[in-house]
Order: C-alpha cells, then structure tokens, then sequence
C-alpha cells in the first residue's frame, strides 16, 4: 500500500465512537469565526452556521446560547446592546488570538463542511450522497438489531476500509 491509502486504514485496535456532524471544540470556532466577520445576535449565529453546513441543519438554541457563553467566559467575546435589548456578540482581542492559534484546526473544519455542502448541493453527486446514506443506514441498522460478535465487528471495519481503498484508487477520466 501507499502512503495515501495507508493514512485512509482505521486502526482496528482502537475504539471507536460515533461520528457526529462537529467534534468537540468544532462549534466553538465556528461560532467565534462567524463573530470575528461581524458582530452578531445569537439568531444570526445560527442561520450563519446553518448556512455553512448545508442541507437543512440548523444548531439549535440550547447549542448556541451555551457556546457563547462559553466564549464570554473565555473572554473570546463581548455583549454589546444596540438596541437596547438584544445581545449582539463581538469578539474580543483575546477571541482574534484564539483564532489565529486555532486557524490551521478552523480551515480544516470549514473544509469539510464545504466538502459536504458540494456533495449534498450538486446533483452530480446524487449516486455518492444515496450510497452513503445507504451505508450510514445500514450500519444504524445492523448494530441496533445485532449483537455483534468481535469477528463481525472486525468485518464490518475491513469492508469500510477496503471500500475506501477502493474509492482513493480510483483513476478521474480525463476529458478530451
């Protein structure tokens, strides 16, 4: 194998949990990056952030008020009232400094989303995105019905990563 299709392989030997849509962490920078553009109010926030992921997510309140109190915890942020009663949040020199440390870790983040946003939004990706609900689906369905075996387990995790070998392998035909 090479280098490419080795850093694709799962370690077998190490568990594993759930993917979700962010990581810990990931929200937090998004929220911040979003605020660093321009202040916002927390109903910005979430439509900014739902339009950054893509197909229909929307964060919900008790995600986004929690994290930016967190942010106004770590001083990342700032409440101003404009109107007198709505909290608009700015970020803070300490939020920008945040920022430039995290900004490798943010443009992975906002990469991936993009990457999603591109194959949820482009019907040439229909096959793709159907194939990968299928399998999301039929995961979902096996370990909840199933009491897996440690051989099973093991099978399941070779057939994902033979078919992402399979798919880095994969030659673009070149248009003439």
């Amino acid at each position: 194998m090479n280098e490419t299709t080795d850093s694709l392989l799962i370690n077998s030997d190490k568990p594993s949990r759930k993917s979700r849509l962010f990581e810990s962490g990931h929200m937090k920078l998004l929220v911040l990056s979003l605020i660093e553009q321009a202040p916002r109010y927390g109903y910005e926030i979430i439509k900014g952030i739902g339009e950054l992921v893509g197909g229909g997510y929307s964060p919900s309140t008790g995600t986004i008020y929690p994290t930016l109190s967190y942010l106004e915890d770590m001083q990342f942020v700032s409440i101003e009232k404009p109107d007198g009663e709505r909290k608009q949040y700015k970020i803070t020199v300490t939020g920008i400094n945040h920022l430039k440390d995290q900004k490798e870790h943010l443009e992975h983040i906002l990469g991936r989303l993009e990457t999603r946003r591109e194959i949820q939004n482009n019907d040439q990706y229909l096959d793709i995105s159907r194939a990968m609900e299928n399998l999301k689906t039929s995961l979902r369905l096996k370990l909840k019905n199933s009491a897996l075996t440690e051989e099973t387990i093991h099978q399941i995790a070779k057939s994902i990563d033979q078919a992402a070998v399979c798919i880095s392998r994969i030659k673009n035909e070149e248009v003439l």
